[in-house]
């Protein structure tokens, strides 16, 4: 029985993927046969003269999140080291669990806070500043005055994948066996040579399956981004400016959709979504499996 009941589990998940991947492609499919693959390279979103691509979403969606990356990688990794290897151990479970609790923020809460507090931060202090400093980068043009746009929502999302890579990050670092370290630590190394030499290279398949997972958190977000990116569907060097995702634009306007054609694009760039989302947890999985040289070792 135990066996029927668990298969049956099994199954409903399967289930519920294929019904799900169903469902948007079938809905997407009247755009699909308009404007066939064009619409993944297509810039144009205009829904009086019914033209729409996907370009400019797919664009805001990748900078987005890897600005987002790119920040709260290297942070998520010295928090899962300071709370496996430094921290004393009282304050290991506080300030891990302060950091986890950040994944329980609901998003419209984060982005609410970016409104009101990250944008005019950004607006008045950060993004001047970088332009006045590498104002010669293309990507750090002119600050938008409202505090809204891609660095924001780049911003907002590092916040949210932060907790995800630390705290996969820190479980490895945990599952090193001590016998590793302490072996190290006797033949001389220092800890940061001891952290460099033997903890980072046996983790790191795992931390780029962390990383990709937080990739995937970052590319299905809605909300937070829809409420700090801008609403822009022109692509633009500059990072401060008004941006769209393809899951804010989805989130932004589906249900005022004013054609069956713009909500049938609308269903494409889900289409487009989720098989990038699928493919980021499946190349997570497939690199654990393959190169994880604790799982070889045992």
């Amino acid at each position: 029985m135990l066996h029927g009941l668990t298969l049956a589990g099994a199954l409903a998940g399967v289930a519920a993927l294929v019904a799900i991947v169903y469902k948007v492609f079938h809905l997407a499919h009247p755009a699909f046969s308009r404007f066939g693959l064009h619409f993944v390279v297509a810039r144009t979103w205009d829904p009086v003269h019914k033209h729409f691509g996907a370009l400019a979403f797919v664009y805001g969606t990748a900078i987005s999140s890897l600005i987002a990356l790119v920040i709260a990688t290297p942070l998520a990794i010295a928090i899962a080291l300071y709370l496996s290897e430094l921290a004393p151990r009282g304050a290991r479970g506080i300030i891990g669990s302060l950091v986890e609790t950040l994944a329980a923020i609901p998003s419209v809460v984060l982005g609410l806070w970016g409104i009101l507090v990250l944008g005019p931060f950004l607006a008045h202090h950060l993004e001047p500043w970088l332009h006045d400093k590498l104002g010669f980068i293309p990507i750090f043009g002119v600050p938008e005055a409202t505090g809204t746009g891609l660095f924001t929502a780049g911003l907002i999302l590092t916040i949210m994948i932060v907790p995800i890579i630390a705290s996969i990050s820190r479980e490895l670092f945990l599952a090193v066996p001590s016998e590793l370290e302490e072996g190290a630590l006797a033949l001389g190394t220092t800890r940061w040579e001891m952290v460099r030499g033997v903890i980072l290279p046996a983790t790191r398949s795992g931390i780029a399956a962390a990383v990709i997972l937080g990739l995937g958190r970052a590319l299905g977000e809605a909300i937070a981004v829809t409420q700090v990116i801008g609403g822009g569907t022109k692509i633009a060097k500059n990072i401060f400016g008004p941006s769209d995702t393809l899951a804010s634009k989805i989130a932004a306007s589906y249900q005022g959709a004013a054609s069956g054609l713009e909500a049938s694009s609308l269903l494409y760039l889900a289409a487009l979504l989720l098989v990038i989302g699928l493919l980021a947890n499946l190349t997570a999985q497939v690199i654990v499996r393959r190169f994880d040289p604790l799982r070889e070792s045992r």
